[in-house]
């Protein structure tokens, strides 16, 4: 094993020790139902270490991918910032389109072949979106979730950003699934991964710049709606925009791939 490989383990271990560490802290006495049913529907169960890493992206946005993403703003004309979107949503296709097939879902799946083929042969590699199909997101936390698994707790992950245990699983199903990421991996350049991951973060902070300011001024608790709107977002986007109720939600720009890395737009948030 690498030492990067033993450093994430240890870190990974010690971050889920102090997960155990704070729930107990945070665990409501027994004889107050009322509190105990609360904390069963936020389900958020290491919110104490969730806000702690909740804080450090957010310090990290700060200091880094606001900043970024605002020179990248004011340098690259907005043509030039559609074809990254363009080409990233493009790199991320044969991702959705698994999903969309282990979803059962046929139209969207021919959906998302379709603008694959067209883009990638006649779009210059996805540089140019020439459809008239409408990009759609879908990741392995969605399919888990259409195939009945439960989200589980609450999981702020860091740079990434809120991960639901099911989420996060998902992420790992999705980087398997993941042709950049074998391509790296068997050619040995591994950084390819890390730099899609930069430019798909700095793309979609960059579009989302006020919207983010917006909500955090007008935020009484930012952790707390950042945790809601995420959750909103995911629900609506497991039932395909179709939720059984409407839910009034920010209008934050998911279209490039939050991926899933969705996650990335909730990650800068912090």
């Amino acid at each position: 094993m690498t030492l990067t490989g033993r450093f994430v383990i240890r870190a990974l271990s010690a971050a889920f020790a102090a997960n155990v560490v704070l729930a107990a802290c945070a665990t409501p006495p027994a004889d107050d139902p009322e509190a105990r049913a609360e904390l069963a529907a936020i389900n958020d169960p290491w919110e104490p270490f969730n806000r702690a890493v909740f804080e450090f992206n957010r310090a990290v946005d700060q200091v880094l991918f606001e900043p970024v993403a605002q020179a990248y703003r004011g340098v690259v004309p907005d043509f030039g910032r559609e074809m990254v979107k363009n080409f990233l949503n493009n790199l991320r296709s044969p991702v959705i389109l698994a999903n969309d097939v282990l979803q059962g879902e046929k139209d969207r799946a021919g959906d998302t072949g379709s603008r694959l083929m067209a883009n990638t042969i006649f779009g210059l590699g996805g540089l140019f979106d020439i459809t008239e199909i409408e990009f759609h997101n879908e990741d392995f936390g969605q399919t888990l979730a259409v195939w009945g698994v439960d989200e589980g707790p609450y999981l702020v992950l860091p740079l990434l950003g809120p991960s639901p245990i099911r989420d996060t699983v998902g992420l790992v199903g999705d980087t398997l699934m993941d042709p950049v990421f074998w391509y790296a991996h068997n050619t040995e350049h591994y950084a390819i991964p890390w730099v899609r991951f930069g430019m798909r973060a700095n793309d979609t902070r960059s579009r989302n710049i006020e919207t983010l300011d917006e909500i955090e001024r007008g935020a009484i608790d930012f952790y707390a709606t950042v945790r809601s709107l995420y959750r909103q977002r995911r629900n609506d986007e497991i039932l395909n925009g179709k939720p059984p109720q409407s839910v009034p939600m920010a209008e934050i720009s998911w279209d490039e791939d939050e991926e899933a890395e969705t996650n990335q737009a909730s990650a800068v948030v912090k």
